[in-house]
């Protein structure tokens, strides 16, 4: 549904942005791309350091320019630094943008500074050397057409943490995993040493890893806070390993037959054959839209097996959590995760790949659609 708002002065819009995220953003920049009159969406980027005004800037706009139907952008930045009777924090850096917005054809609708002791636009030469009062910017005083769309409580990191889990729970689902564990090892080459009983439990559960779409699938469907041990040490086995783990995110992506293509391509592959690359791309964000409703499944499944898995095998769900996040355009959160995967693994594979693409400011592609930025966690906007 879309929701249409129209805001008479500059302190209204900055009123505004906090619900078009769903938070009150500290310490960032965010650009909010228009069409016309209306807006796209709205990123949230970090607030750079003075040594990087230059490049940010770039970045910054080129980010704006990926949306084919924007021709104008409008910039807030939300800093805790102060005025301090003098003029707006971070003024170098809304000149370098509105400089590159300018060479790049889009029309700057305004440029707002949220500090500690006031708020400005940047655009407005008769702005108090003080800046103006916050008790202007009211963010619950808005219309009822925005009833439905909250600030939550916190910044951008907020509801990056992992779910409560008690140590009776993460004791559980580390003797499930050790029970597969040995029950694979009954299955294999090399069986258990003598005395060693295989958990019938195990075995039931290391037989479902005959048909891994249909496990991934079934993953969708479990209650987060009911997980069964057997059901979480089976998924966290998995997502441990790259070969299943890939498996999980393209099906995630998509459905169950992408899936069952996904497990193909990496049986053909280890077989020698090369790994297609039309199955490939999803990892780094190409490709078709993504279900947001599968994606947002998946990510609160793996957040709960994450905070139940034993600190050593953590890094794979935590990974695959932040991936998840990337996929929805939650990179903030994206980086929380593997900071905490690093913490454990610095030589994680997959932590590392997210790391470069979050770090390195890379989005998938489908958050860029010709229509504006893709929300795939709510319907938020448009402002006008």
């Amino acid at each position: 549904m879309t929701t249409i708002v129209r805001a008479a002065t500059a302190a209204e819009f900055l009123s505004f942005v906090p619900r078009m995220l769903g938070y009150l953003p500290t310490d960032s920049v965010v650009l909010i791309p228009f069409e016309g009159k209306r807006t796209l969406g709205a990123m949230r980027v970090d607030l750079p350091t003075v040594a990087d005004l230059d490049a940010a800037a770039a970045t910054f706009v080129g980010l704006v320019c990926r949306i084919e139907a924007a021709d104008a952008v409008a910039v807030v930045v939300f800093t805790g630094e102060r005025f301090d009777g003098g003029r707006a924090p971070a003024t170098a850096l809304a000149e370098g943008i509105a400089n590159r917005a300018d060479a790049s054809g889009l029309r700057v609708v305004d440029m707002l500074c949220h500090a500690a002791d006031g708020w400005a636009s940047y655009l407005d030469a008769d702005t108090p050397p003080g800046g103006r009062p916050l008790s202007e910017v009211d963010v619950d005083a808005l219309p009822a057409a925005l009833a439905d769309l909250p600030v939550a409580a916190g910044d951008q990191w907020s509801g990056a943490e992992l779910p409560a889990v008690d140590l009776a729970e993460k004791e559980r689902v580390g003797h499930a995993l050790q029970s597969i564990r040995v029950a694979i090892e009954g299955f294999g080459s090399a069986a258990p040493g003598p005395g060693v009983r295989v958990d019938p439990r195990g075995l039931e559960a290391v037989c479902l890893l005959d048909d891994l779409p249909a496990l991934f699938e079934e993953a969708l469907q479990w209650n987060p806070a009911m997980l069964d041990p057997f059901d979480a040490a089976l998924l966290l086995w998995c997502l441990d390993r790259p070969a299943t783990r890939d498996v999980a995110l393209v099906q995630w992506c998509d459905d169950i037959d992408r899936g069952d293509e996904a497990m193909a391509a990496q049986l053909r592959w280890e077989a020698g054959e090369p790994y297609p690359a039309d199955i490939a791309k999803r990892m780094w964000g190409e490709g078709a839209q993504p279900s947001a409703e599968r994606l947002r499944g998946a990510l609160e499944v793996t957040r709960r097996v994450a905070a139940a898995a034993p600190r050593a095998v953590r890094p794979g769900p935590l990974a695959v959590c932040a991936w998840l996040s990337w996929a929805l355009g939650r990179s903030t959160h994206a980086e929380w995760y593997v900071a905490r995967s690093a913490e454990i693994d610095p030589s994680h594979g997959l932590t590392g790949i997210v790391l470069g693409m979050v770090r390195g400011g890379h989005l998938p592609e489908w958050a860029f659609p010709r229509t504006g930025l893709w929300h795939p966690e709510d319907a938020r906007g448009p402002v006008t």
